[in-house]
């Protein structure tokens, strides 16, 4: 975990949004060609559609918060799926309460 890559991650209005929407995938999308979203996650044309911005910079900010630890990506045939790492979430939050 680098803290300096989450924070920088979570700088951003629309990264911050994306996360706070893949924790109830299922409250803020509407499935994919049936995919779980709560397993698999949501597809990168969903969360474009649902910023209102072009792919190229929803993809950006996806990368970003995928190289902070914060989301994991799955390919399933020719989309990608993302969501939450509970993990890391939480690693970070142990952070702020043991060293901020």
């Amino acid at each position: 975990m680098e803290p300096i890559e989450i924070f920088k991650a979570l700088s951003n209005e629309s990264r911050l949004q994306i996360l706070q929407w893949l924790k109830e995938p299922d409250r803020h999308f509407i499935p994919h060609e049936g995919i779980d979203m709560n397993t698999t996650g949501v597809c990168v044309s969903q969360i474009t559609d649902k910023l209102k911005m072009t792919q190229s910079t929803a993809s950006q900010y996806l990368t970003i918060l995928l190289r902070s630890g914060l989301i994991k990506a799955e390919r399933i045939g020719k989309y990608t799926y993302y969501k939450r790492d509970e993990d890391a979430i939480k690693k970070i939050a142990d952070f702020f309460k043991k060293e901020i």
